[in-house]
């Protein structure tokens, strides 16, 4: 009998009904409110210890999913049950096989195995246990420290660590990637030549959690820079000095830091995050033309392409550099066990729901769970019953919106279970909810019962503070939306979820609910994680079911509008349409449009691209007869095209053309100082201007004065709080009706989709075909050399105090509150260290919300509990 063979027979026949069985009762611990099928069963007597662990060390060889899935369901269960302590150390010996050091360290924190294991063992065990621990650790060649890892990670590690200049590596959500980056990544960068590395991530959420990882991975280390914030002088310094530094950027970050260094950008090391996002919708081209640019001006850079279970992680690697070695590392092995779980009510009893495990194509009951109110409508359902189910704690309730993650949350926190709480850290939350978004918006009074909600637009201070309460467990239902999929890596024990959707209604495609799954038993965090799907027969739902395990297909945006050679063809030609109102499917066709006539103009040729190749010859032609007739009209600069991916040189053109023709006063052209009384009028005009002739984004065009305005706000550096309290008042003053919770959700997205992506990307290239304008019509004298646009909204900042503040490492928010005590607005780094140590034992007098006062005391390092800094009451 072949190995596979052996271990089918094991797992398809002779060990099925124990496997299951046993799987039965250790997916049933973790949830609350249970009638378990097992529920008296004794692990002790019940299962047969000694064949089962037998059984497991075998499968634990196989390279299949399933096999390998079987042993690390045997060793948790020994591990997690009731059993005996022999059981257990053979349980966490087998885990060990499994190259899963991580759960053992878990086992023994949780007083599930006894510490010391390796004592406990022969001399013959001791031994292998010792080799197979020095198989399974990397060294850290910057500090002789060794780090234990597990077979995905080190094959990540030595294909990063070899001659290949590209790598595309991928594995589940839960198989510890970011872990390994983010250590391989230090490391290099310590004991390597390399002076600049570029880590991308595709939110700034998650720019924002690994920047604040790589700062508390290298505390003690003072020659590395880390920052997420595009500033020339880390740049320089780090390629002039003796110091290294580490950018973490989304796409649009890195678009701006290379256009204020021009040619002169070089980069050693580029790691792109969630690499599979280069096939997103609108972003994903400007993702690849990140990528493409910073390759062009540095052909010998190293790449490292990371992304969670994609089918063809190679794929990315196809746009290499000629002669460029390059290797993918790609598995699908679990490192902790992912169990989806079906919840249909029980007939004619509404608060009763069977619970079945997905179990191949025949799912197996687990028992009946027990609800405490009746869930009349579906956010009802979906609260309740993850209220139900989830009462350890660690549970995600999946909603789509934002408003209905605020809804579900109210439900959840109404119920036994959540009480009022005394906890210090969940009240400094409270007070930061209502001091920086409004005294009643409704997170406030959630986290005070230990229950909050998270969205994208939400402050990043709030948010990553709702995200660290609730890995502690002091938070313990967190309804969300599909931030989550964007790469956050927030782990659960539960997550509950009913017809999941992504974008505008869509239904969650299965590779993006398997991502979302991920996050139910982070790995080291936990054994196990449930996914309760509710109603799987609900076609409204689920419209095609509940998703199967499913790896990514990486495809990139460009090659899946390409691949529509006709439609784009003609979107091409009718490009420069005399009304862009009129200009049909503009949100399928204008990133990518303008990305092929930006390499057409630089090529001469689509055919010389390093796409060319996956597509045919004769689609590349009519691309390119498509391109040749309005290339021709345009005479707008390689170096301005360049600065601005996914904004058409048509649209450019057009613009510049608007500006040749206008017979006003020149300077009526350009922008104001936030500051400046006609700033929001100028704002006005330019948005418009930018409809008629770039592409209209600014839309409807009804609502341009209300997206100017907050434009404005922002760049004045006025707080959220203060945005919000203004419409308020706007509304009070015209006497027209709105529901605060409405309103407040309206200003947050606002403010992330209009202030900080749309405006950057099309009032930057507003002001630069303006300054080719001024240089043509000689009044250079107009041209504003020291503020940059692009920069001042994506941070929502116009003093240089401000922006200090925020280079510190403080967030948007704390900087902000900060600067409205601080009298100067031309202070540096430098200053900004010196006010905050000046004025920091003040600080309780100042009425600053005790999380902004922490978090400035940690960037500033002065929050040393001897210094004598004391937090607000």
């Amino acid at each position: 009998m072949k190995d596979t063979e052996l271990f089918d027979w094991l797992t398809g026949e002779a060990l099925r009904d124990d496997i299951i069985r046993l799987t039965q009762i250790t997916v049933a611990t973790e949830i609350t409110n249970l009638d378990a099928i097992h529920e008296s069963a004794d692990p002790k007597k019940s299962f047969d210890w000694q064949q089962l662990l037998l059984a497991g060390s075998l499968l634990a060889r196989s390279t299949e999913r399933t096999h390998q899935e079987a042993a690390l369901r045997i060793a948790t269960a020994a591990v997690t049950l009731e059993t005996s302590p022999e059981v257990r150390d053979a349980g966490a010996v087998l885990l060990e096989k499994l190259s899963n050091r991580r759960s053992v360290e878990l086992a023994i924190l949780r007083n599930r195995i006894a510490p010391d294991l390796e004592g406990r063992l022969g001399v013959s065990m001791r031994l292998e246990a010792n080799r197979r621990r020095f198989e399974d650790s990397i060294l850290l060649e910057s500090s002789g420290k060794w780090i234990g890892v597990n077979d995905f990670q080190k094959e990540l590690w030595a294909g990063a660590s070899s001659g290949a200049g590209w790598l595309s590596a991928s594995a589940p959500t839960a198989s510890g990637k970011t872990y390994l980056v983010l250590q391989w990544l230090l490391d290099h960068v310590r004991t390597s030549k390399t002076k600049i590395a570029v880590y991308l991530a595709p939110t700034r959420a998650l720019v924002s959690e690994i920047e604040l990882s790589l700062k508390e991975l290298c505390q003690s280390d003072t020659g590395i820079e880390i920052t997420s914030l595009p500033l020339t002088e880390v740049y320089f310094s780090s390629t002039t000095g003796d110091k290294k530094a580490v950018f973490v950027f989304t796409q649009e970050r890195l678009h701006l830091l290379v256009n204020l260094l021009g040619e002169d950008f070089s980069v050693d090391l580029l790691i792109v995050d969630e690499a599979h996002k280069i096939g997103d919708n609108q972003r994903g081209v400007i993702l690849q033309d990140a990528i493409e640019r910073v390759s062009r001006q540095n052909p010998m850079m190293k790449v490292v392409f990371v992304s969670p279970s994609t089918q063809n992680p190679g794929e990315l690697l196809e746009d290499a550099p000629n002669d460029m070695p390059k290797t993918s590392v790609n598995t699908d092995m679990p490192t902790v066990l992912q169990n989806v779980i079906l919840a249909e009510q029980v007939p004619r009893k509404p608060k009763e729901w069977s619970l079945d495990l997905v179990w191949g194509d025949s799912p197996i009951p687990l028992g009946t769970l027990k609800l405490s109110n009746k869930p009349a409508g579906l956010k009802k359902r979906l609260a309740f019953i993850a209220a139900a189910a989830g009462g350890r704690g660690g549970t995600l309730v999946y909603c789509n919106g934002a408003a209905e993650s605020e809804d579900v949350a109210l439900l959840i926190s109404q119920l036994e279970g959540s009480e009022k709480t005394d906890d210090q850290e969940l009240l400094d939350l409270a007070d930061l909810a209502r001091k920086g978004v409004h005294r009643n918006y409704q997170l406030a009074p959630l986290v005070e019962r230990g229950v909050a909600f998270h969205y994208g637009n939400m402050p990043s201070l709030i948010r990553t503070e709702v995200e660290r309460l609730f890995r502690d467990g002091k938070i313990r239902f967190l309804a969300c939306t599909s931030t989550l999929i964007e790469g956050v890596n927030l782990s659960c024990r539960t997550i509950v979820v009913r017809g999941p959707r992504k974008g505008r209604g869509n239904p969650m495609e299965p590779h993006d609910f398997w991502n979302l799954a991920g996050r139910a038993g982070r790995w080291g965090n936990e054994f196990q994680g449930n996914i309760i799907c509710i109603d799987p027969k609900d076609e409204k739902a689920w419209p095609v079911g509940v998703p199967k395990r499913s790896r990514y297909p990486i495809k990139r945006e460009t090659d899946v509008v390409i691949s529509s050679t006709d439609e784009l063809a003609a979107y091409l030609e009718n490009r420069n349409i005399d009304s862009l109102a009129d200009l049909a499917q503009g949100e399928e066709f204008e990133q990518v449009g303008a990305y092929l006539l930006n390499t057409y103009i630089r090529l001469g040729t689509l055919s010389d691209a390093a796409f060319a190749k996956r597509h045919s010859p004769d689609a590349l032609r009519k691309l390119d007869r498509s391109l040749e007739g309005i290339s021709a009209l345009i005479n707008i600069t390689q170096d301005v095209l360049v600065r601005h991916p996914g904004v058409s040189a048509v649209g450019l053109q057009r613009l510049l053309e608007a500006f040749r023709k206008y017979e006003g006063n020149i300077e009526n052209l350009l922008l104001a100082p936030s500051e400046s009384v006609d700033a929001y009028d100028r704002y006005v005009t330019v948005m418009r201007r930018i409809n008629a002739n770039l592409y209209p984004v600014f839309l409807p065009d009804s609502l341009i004065p209300l997206h100017a305005l907050v434009v404005v706000e922002w760049l004045k550096g006025l707080s959220l709080a203060a945005i919000i309290r203004k419409r308020i008042e706007y509304q009070q003053r015209n006497n027209r009706s709105f529901k605060l919770p409405v309103l407040i959700r309206e200003t947050m997205s606002m403010v992330e989709e209009t202030a900080r992506f749309k405006a950057p990307k099309y009032i930057s290239a507003y002001m630069d075909v303006l300054r080719l304008f001024l240089t043509e019509a000689e009044r250079e004298d107009l041209i504003d050399e020291d503020f940059d646009i692009g920069i001042a909204l994506e941070f929502g900042v116009s003093s240089i105090t401000l922006l200090s503040l925020m280079e510190l490492g403080l967030s948007r928010m704390s900087a902000v509150a900060l600067y409205e005590k601080i009298a100067r607005d031309d202070l540096d780094k430098e200053g900004c260290l010196a006010w905050i140590n000046q004025h920091g034992p003040n600080f309780a007098g100042m009425d600053l919300p005790n999380l902004i006062v922490r978090e400035t005391l940690q960037v500033s390092g002065l929050d040393d509990p001897e210094a004598g800094h004391e937090f607000s009451e």
